[in-house]
């Protein structure tokens, strides 16, 4: 199994900039990765630096940028080496149709290319370019040699493009990209096991205009459902009402209430490996729903409430269930309550938490508990914690397999 030290190192970035109207993005890009403790250095193409400075990047990286394959500042004349053995990756964004040409037939005529074909990392591309090229039956031929030599395509995307058109070129957004590159970092711990992922509050009709509902803001089963996509894993994730973006390589299902929950997990969870019960689901939902909006009257109003059906204990009591983690947000006695709630719903791994601090946070304070006690995550980002319940869950069930294992008689 792998652990945490296969974690593939960004500490030192070499981000390459080609030329196209999307050099702009790494600007942003820059920003970003030098936001997260990565140094980075730049190098640029003649072509990018039609579209943006290298003043520019240089104050944003903090390094000076290079883009003379002879730059005298390289004491030996080698920069191509000299860039390229200090980097844990290479990052090129954007990526330029020429440059993919190279790159996929090992031409290089200047320091970004040179650089690109003398590196010994990991190289990560970010495609830019209009759609026509794209398509271009050359490009493609191109890409697909690329992946063969183990070069990761970031992208492209689809949308609105500089010269007018709509399709598929656009570099993706510097979130994304910065995303895919901590996503291909780390180890891929749940490779091939499907994950069903819950997330968000919902949301129980009292009337059209009018429901019961919860302050879950859903962050902590989306950085769950994005880490199990980073650890290799094919995730479904089924949301209640919330804003946020869907992670990369997420298939993502929208619900509002509880019933309707518990439809969409009932339906694949027989299909599921690992089923991560993040959802902030209500407990209760009115009987009987108004069919028109309710009016407002002077005296008190009684709502008859009807208990929702309880979706990881059916989940977990099934005939063959998935592994099952589920969470506690309490406001008091929150390791008790969260045992006293693992062991009722008979399941592996439960996840406690305070309720006042974890709903709507970027971060969260956790406890870990299974049947060998409790492991207690400090306060950090909600995609930190997430990633190191990804590991628990990888330790626990390589430890299944293992135990699972038919004793062989050595006589």
């Amino acid at each position: 199994m792998a652990e945490l030290t296969d974690i593939r190192k960004l500490d030192r970035i070499v981000l390459g900039l080609t030329g196209g109207i999307a050099a702009y993005k790494s600007a942003e890009l820059c920003r970003l990765l030098t936001q997260r403790g990565s140094t980075v250095q730049v190098v640029m193409t003649d072509g990018a630096t039609h579209f943006i400075t290298a003043t520019t990047m240089q104050a944003l990286s903090g390094s000076p940028v290079y883009s003379d394959l002879w730059d005298p500042r390289i004491a030996n004349a080698m920069a191509h080496i000299e860039l390229s053995r200090a980097a844990d990756a290479i990052l090129v964004a954007p990526a330029s149709a020429d440059l993919l040409a190279k790159l996929a037939h090992g031409a290089c005529d200047d320091l970004l290319s040179t650089l690109c074909l003398a590196r010994d990392c990991p190289l990560l591309v970010a495609p830019a370019m209009n759609l026509q090229m794209w398509a271009n039956p050359a490009t493609q031929r191109n890409v697909e040699q690329l992946r063969r030599d183990g070069i990761m395509i970031l992208g492209p995307a689809s949308g609105d493009q500089a010269c007018g058109e709509i399709g598929d070129g656009r570099m993706l957004e510097p979130e994304e990209i910065l995303a895919a590159l901590e996503a291909w970092a780390q180890p891929k711990l749940l490779q091939g096991k499907r994950v069903l992922v819950t997330a968000g509050p919902t949301f129980e009709a009292i009337d059209p205009v009018r429901g019961i509902t919860n302050s879950s803001s859903g962050k902590m089963g989306f950085a769950l459902a994005r880490a199990a996509a980073d650890a290799g894993a094919d995730v479904t994730l089924i949301a209640g009402p919330t804003a946020l973006a869907t992670p990369i390589g997420v298939d993502r299902i929208d619900v509002v209430s509880a019933d309707e929950m518990f439809a969409a997990v009932e339906k694949r969870a027989a299909h599921c490996d690992i089923f991560l019960s993040v959802a902030a689901v209500a407990d209760y939902a009115p009987a009987i729903p108004a069919e028109q909006k309710m009016k407002k009257r002077d005296d008190a109003l009684t709502l008859t409430l009807r208990p929702t059906r309880d979706i990881l204990a059916s989940v977990a009591q099934g005939p063959a269930p998935p592994f099952c983690v589920g969470f506690a947000a309490e406001s008091e006695r929150v390791e008790e309550y969260a045992e006293a709630k693992r062991r009722k719903k008979g399941i592996p791994l439960l996840i406690a938490n305070h309720a006042q601090s974890a709903f709507g946070a970027d971060d969260n304070e956790v406890t870990l508990i299974d049947d060998t006690g409790r492991h207690p995550l400090p306060r950090a980002p909600k995609i930190e914690i997430a990633r190191a319940v990804v590991r628990h869950v990888a330790q626990m069930l390589g430890a299944r397999r293992m135990y699972a294992q038919p004793v062989v008689n050595p006589a």
